[in-house]
């Protein structure tokens, strides 16, 4: 049986591995291509996720692999590893540096360990599980914004929420103290290292979300659906993350209100 710091010390090298792979690209002349859903998929996508599934295979052959662009293997049925080669094609595309590799591990379908890598900006987050988690091998933890009226509170992917749920939106944007609009991991990343205070995000796969909660909950946080429910392969992708226990039931009222 592989322990969890074994495992959480080949995510840090996979997470090199990816970061390297994606630097070759960013900011140079991609090939894009556009899925069903008109998102869009570069080569440098394909090469991270090849090259991170390359390293499972060789390392933990009997687990399984789910990524966002080669698909599912299934392994021993225990043992599940998670990635997104790219969070943030859009961003990467049009040389923004705010992209991520995300890799989860999850063990019977719970989510035990969690890696936001940001490339371009040399910072690697991971938590475990019961063992606390780091930006760069240095500890990190949550805040201990308790108020949803002091927080700052970050939407992501608000346009989808206007389009799908105006009066939500609205009531978003009369929420916390600081509010900003971003997308993709690096904000759930801020707040697992006690930078921001809650992140409300929306129409996320798998693979977006269960690096994110793992990393969040080993950083004292909380993050679950909007129902409030765990995060798991079959969530729907509308999700929460706050820094503190209160926090995170002040946002389900609000949310559900």
């Amino acid at each position: 049986m592989v322990v969890a710091h074994t495992l959480k010390e080949h995510a840090i090298q996979m997470a090199d591995i990816a970061s390297s792979s994606a630097m070759r690209f960013f900011r140079g002349s991609l090939g894009v291509e556009f899925k069903l859903d008109e998102s869009p998929v570069t080569q440098a996508d394909k090469a991270v996720e090849a090259e991170v599934r390359s390293y499972l295979n060789q390392h933990f052959p009997e687990h399984g692999v789910f990524g966002e662009e080669h698909g599912q293997e299934a392994g021993d049925g225990r043992h599940m590893w998670v990635i997104d080669p790219i969070d943030g094609t859009r961003s990467f595309l049009s040389g923004y540096p705010l992209f991520g590799f995300l890799l989860a591990h999850l063990v019977d379908g719970q989510p035990q360990l969690g890696l936001v890598g940001m490339p371009a900006l040399n910072e690697v987050y991971v938590g475990v599980i019961g063992e606390g988690a780091a930006l760069n091998g240095e500890p990190i933890r949550t805040s201990q914004q308790k108020r949803l009226d002091q927080s700052i509170l970050y939407v992501n992917e608000g346009d989808k929420i206007h389009r799908d749920h105006l009066d939500l939106f609205n009531c978003l944007m009369q929420a916390g103290q600081t509010r900003r609009f971003a997308y993709d991991c690096y904000p759930h990343a801020l707040l697992a290292a006690g930078h921001v205070d809650a992140v409300v995000d929306y129409d996320l796969q798998p693979y977006d979300y269960l690096a994110v909660a793992p990393l969040i909950a080993a950083a004292g946080g909380v993050m679950t659906d909007w129902q409030g429910r765990a995060l798991t392969l079959e969530s729907d992708g509308a999700v929460v993350s706050a820094a503190t226990p209160d926090l995170h039931a002040d946002l389900l009222k609000l949310i559900n209100t």
